[in-house]
């Protein structure tokens, strides 16, 4: 049923057999209810188990007090989690997937926000999560870590779990040991390979006498190519051989990146594919028992089953992939993959949310964390068939059309323009962002299959959506850029001054060829995020000369969340652009803009042939306005709510289209 064989091979680990390669791998949810797992982590595992994944690797637990790291950390220490895990664990091998949970200390790069603890580490050298030391772990201290570790796994397995998954990536605090460049002890602890290892090595075989010989224990480890003082790939192929040649390690998780190079940790688009396959492609040549898992940024089948076939890996780790699609794996295995709603690497709900503290969701599934509520990305029937009209045809209202339709409503979508997406569309001729166009053609393939009636170039009014007869009528309408270019950091203009001199374009005026830009280009971003960002790496890019004026601290301040701001600064620098933070326009003349820096109010003055504006969009809310007199029904979504960014808008069209 699937061109893609290798990923569907069964595999043994231990006393589990696995029907397939794919994992869905530890990260951090950042679901927990006062440190307990509840409704929401259930639902969330438990979809992930019922769309095929073979082995779940829940996310980390902290061992000991330093090591807790996110406010949603699961309760260290504490029995009264087992319980509530059990009902995870029996939840997820109902449906024959091995379960297991990640066990974690970062050592020297803690939170002392969140534990209120120090930072322990092998040396008691600086943090590079934040700006804090770290203390230099006593001897009795490191047997305190190792009988942690050992009690959390004993926890675990009292829990139901399979086994467990100790980080060891990232330069956490098993790593941290690994390396001299972090390790400069000189007793048993420091010094040769053998004493870097004894610590790991010791918490995996006291993990081994007290749970069994039927008990999984793996580890998860980090390779960046360009911080080779941390750990070169020769570095972990020693390391890696040593554990393995006890035979107790039975798998080794390989990802990217690191604590001193962060943004490959969960590469976004601006990172090539397939980033932790190097790392495991150089283990397979240095183990005989244990098997070796590839993560990061391996999206696709092809890729998926590319690795295993290459001999690159026995296992593939497929996240962000499983959170955007969880059925990722039965509708590959089905022949379906064409159905997958691919992972458009934005980071912006899973690891963006996480980044604030907040639990996972995603941008293009926003039943994400949500699935104790709504059931996943599966529809159950409307009890009563209606007619529908949606207006507008970008995210929010391809979203509200497809689960109508998949809940068994007659729809009818009407887009005003060509083509559907909207401004989402746009952003995705940005470079790199190609992942958008694909995740349009899925939408077009979905509504095709469900039977939505498209309508191209039907722009709605009152009148004509009254003549349309609906039952319910939703408003997704989206946003316009303000024609008025106005700043929110110069609040006493309502528009940008000097604007009747022309020459002055929307970033969605430039993606539609509807902008005379000439060679000289000032790009005014108010938002920090993809759509300025985006546009300005688009026209450098293209060889134009590019400034960008930006009110806030930094270019890419709201991509910080996402880990992707420094790469597109390196690379619009590359391109030649130039960085005016913590500035504003205070006249625009056609030909050169007047600058006021916001920190001392010195001004300044630039030659341009135009203006390109990132500042914030207006709702399209006049057919809104005109129905608000009638007693026509009708919900407004997305951004004809409100203008926000691209996440709200799915949500808005899912939420309201289950309601229906």
């Amino acid at each position: 049923m699937t061109q893609y064989k290798h990923i569907f091979q069964p595999l043994e680990l231990r006393h589990r057999k696995l029907d397939n390669r794919i994992v869905f791998g530890a990260h951090t949810a950042n679901m927990s209810d006062l440190g307990l797992p509840g409704e929401r982590h259930l639902g969330y595992y438990e979809e992930r188990a019922r769309g095929g994944a073979a082995m779940i690797v829940v996310e980390p637990m902290p061992v000991h007090a330093t090591a807790v790291l996110t406010r949603g950390n699961f309760r260290h220490g504490d029995d009264a989690v087992i319980p509530h895990f059990r009902k995870i664990t029996d939840a997820v091998h109902a449906h024959g997937t091995t379960i297991l949970q990640q066990l974690y200390h970062v050592g020297q790069h803690g939170d002392s926000d969140l534990s209120f603890m120090p930072h322990w580490g092998p040396s008691g050298l600086a943090s590079y999560h934040d700006s804090d030391g770290s203390h230099a772990m006593r001897e009795s201290e490191i047997h305190e870590v190792i009988d942690c570790f050992t009690r959390a796994a004993k926890r675990c397995q009292a829990a139901g779990f399979d086994g467990v998954d100790l980080f060891a990536a990232y330069h956490s605090l098993l790593d941290q040991f690994w390396s001299p460049w972090s390790n400069r002890r000189d007793d048993q602890w420091g010094g040769a390979l053998e004493n870097r290892c004894r610590l790991s090595m010791s918490i995996i075989d006291s993990i081994r006498a007290a749970c069994g010989e039927d008990f999984i224990i793996g580890m998860s480890i980090g390779y960046a190519d360009n911080t080779p003082f941390v750990m070169t790939l020769e570095d972990f192929q020693a390391v890696i051989s040593l554990h393995d040649q006890r035979a107790n390690l039975d798998y080794v998780s390989c990802g990217s990146g690191n604590y001193v190079d962060y943004e490959r940790v969960m590469p976004t688009f601006v990172h090539g594919e397939k980033q932790g396959v190097p790392l495991a492609a150089a283990l397979k040549q240095v183990v005989s028992h244990a098997r070796v898992t590839a993560e990061s940024h391996i999206r696709t089948p092809e890729n998926a089953d590319y690795t295993i076939a290459s001999g690159d890996a026995d296992l593939v780790s497929i996240v962000r992939g499983q959170i955007a699609d969880p059925h990722w794996v039965n509708k590959t295995r089905e022949g379906c993959d064409d159905d997958i709603r691919g992972c458009i690497s934005c980071n912006q709900m899973c690891w963006g949310r996480r980044s604030r503290d907040y639990w996972i969701s995603c941008l293009i599934n926003p039943s994400a964390g949500r699935e104790f509520e709504w059931g996943g990305d599966r529809f159950e029937r409307a009890a009563t068939v209606k007619k529908v009209l949606v207006v507008g045809g970008g995210p929010a209202g391809m979203e509200a059309s497809r689960v109508a339709a998949e809940r068994g409503h007659q729809v009818t979508l009407a887009e005003a323009l060509g083509d559907l997406g909207g401004q989402f569309r746009l952003a995705g001729l940005a470079p790199r962002r190609g992942q958008i166009a694909e995740l349009m053609d899925w939408y077009l393939r979905q509504l095709e299959r469900l039977g939505v009636e498209v309508r191209y170039f039907s722009p709605m009014g009152e009148q004509d959506i009254a003549d349309f007869g609906a039952d319910e009528v939703i408003l997704a309408s989206g946003s316009m850029p303000d024609g008025r270019a106005k700043q929110r950091w110069l609040p006493e203009a309502e528009s940008l001054p000097g604007l009747a001199n022309g020459k002055v374009y929307s970033c969605e005026e430039v993606f539609r060829d509807q902008a005379e830009l000439g060679k000289t280009i000032i790009v005014l971003d108010e938002g920090g995020n993809w759509r300025g960002t985006g546009t300005a790496w688009y026209l450098a890019d293209k060889g134009h000369d590019v400034t960008i004026v930006t009110p806030d601290p930094m270019i890419g301040k709201e991509l910080t969340r996402t880990t992707s701001d420094f790469q597109v600064r390196a690379n619009l620098t590359k391109l030649g652009a130039s960085f005016m933070p913590e500035t504003i326009i205070t006249h625009w003349h056609g030909d050169r803009a007047e600058l006021r820096s916001l920190l001392d109010g010195s001004t300044s003055s630039i030659a341009a042939s135009a203006i390109v504006t990132a500042t914030t969009n207006v709702a399209d809310n006049a057919v809104e306005l005109a129905l608000a007199e009638t007693d026509i029904r009708f919900h407004v979504i997305g951004d004809a709510a409100a203008p926000r960014a691209a996440p709200y808008a799915f949500h808005d069209g899912r939420k309201v289209a289950l309601a229906l």
